[in-house]
């Protein structure tokens, strides 16, 4: 599934011809952090959603094929050379991209929704209570604008509208505009959610009692997965720009204060380090200890960035924010999130 920011791009009308696509995605990763770059042609179109470190997901839709990931990611890079795509790059907020690079994942639920039949606040009071992973799709009537609304389980995390700016906005003012004017010039609605394990369908217990059978790790998957977590706990951190200790410092307060109960994450033995988005483990533990000790100590340091970052507590939760940018985590390690009965 294509979707596109609502937001006017920073940069639009360029031809594939003359551009390089890695090299343009690593300008943009360092003059606004995080986008999407989209790709149209007469036959095809694409998007491919970045953060400052890397391409996160992609999808190309060409005739009747839609492709997604790493696939999609290769076909556009690869057809750019060949094919004369306009393209355009939006810049989305560190908090939604995350989210974002989900949505080629999505599924509709709900299509061509109309004004005739329901009103819009009606349906955010809907998918508020159905718990939602995913968004709405809003176009206005008279062509009077149009916009997104993100749900993470049935709470709205952020939007983005035709009159935004940018870097796309979350506001409440914008969610109620865009209510105002399905009211005054009516709307149709696409509801689609996200899922967090493929096909909707559960780990087989099986599946679960062989994994737990060979779990002598920690695992490259699991060490892999902690690895990836933290970094988002990280680019969170430094994404917020409000919070006065470095990252490290803070992590290894954290560990010291496990340690009793996480011998391996004392950073006095030495056996875990983390750096550079990468971890470093030279100890023996079982997969579920190691999991639980690294999610205990982010989650337990979340919670204190709440309660100790004013200009945190006057706004959304940093915590919030934190689980937010898991959302692709949690699809990506949906078999883990099971097994270990990972709840954030």
């Amino acid at each position: 599934m294509i979707v596109i920011p609502k937001e006017a791009p920073i940069i639009e009308n360029l031809n594939s011809y003359y551009v390089k696509i890695e090299r343009l995605i690593e300008h943009y990763q360092g003059e606004i952090g995080c986008g999407s770059l989209y790709f149209k042609s007469m036959a095809s179109e694409g998007i491919l959603f970045f953060d400052k470190d890397e391409i996160l997901n992609g999808v190309f839709a060409h005739k009747n094929e839609e492709i997604k990931g790493p696939n999609a990611i290769k076909s556009l890079i690869t057809s750019s050379e060949t094919t004369n795509y306009t393209l355009s790059v939006h810049q989305l907020r560190s908090d939604d991209i995350y989210f974002w690079s989900t949505i080629p994942d999505s599924k509709r639920i709900y299509q061509d929704l109309s004004t005739e039949f329901t009103e819009l606040e009606g349906l955010i009071k809907k998918m508020k209570t159905e718990g939602l992973i995913g968004f709405i799709e809003v176009s206005v009537g008279d062509g009077k604008g149009s916009g997104l609304v993100f749900f993470n389980t049935g709470e709205i995390t952020g939007g983005s509208y035709t009159w935004g700016r940018g870097d796309s906005n979350r506001s409440i003012e914008d969610q109620n505009k865009l209510i105002q004017l399905t009211k005054e010039f009516g709307g149709s609605f696409h509801v689609s959610r996200i899922p967090l394990e493929e096909n909707g369908k559960p780990e087989s217990a099986a599946a679960e009692i062989e994994a737990e059978e060979v779990d002598d790790g920690p695992s490259e998957r699991i060490i892999t997965a902690m690895e990836e977590m933290i970094a988002i706990f990280e680019r969170t951190v430094n994404g917020l720009k409000s919070i006065d200790a470095d990252f490290a410092t803070l992590l290894s307060r954290k560990f010291v204060e496990k340690a009793d109960r996480y011998p391996f994450l004392d950073p006095f033995v030495a056996e875990f380090k983390y750096a550079n988005g990468k971890i470093t483990f030279e100890g023996q533990t079982m997969d579920k200890e190691f999991t639980e000790g690294i999610l205990g100590s982010l989650l337990e340091l979340a919670e204190e960035i709440d309660t100790s970052n004013k200009s945190i507590r006057s706004g959304p939760a940093f915590s919030n924010h934190f689980k937010n940018n898991l959302v692709t985590w949690m699809k990506k390690y949906k078999k883990e999130v099971k097994q270990y009965a990972i709840q954030l």
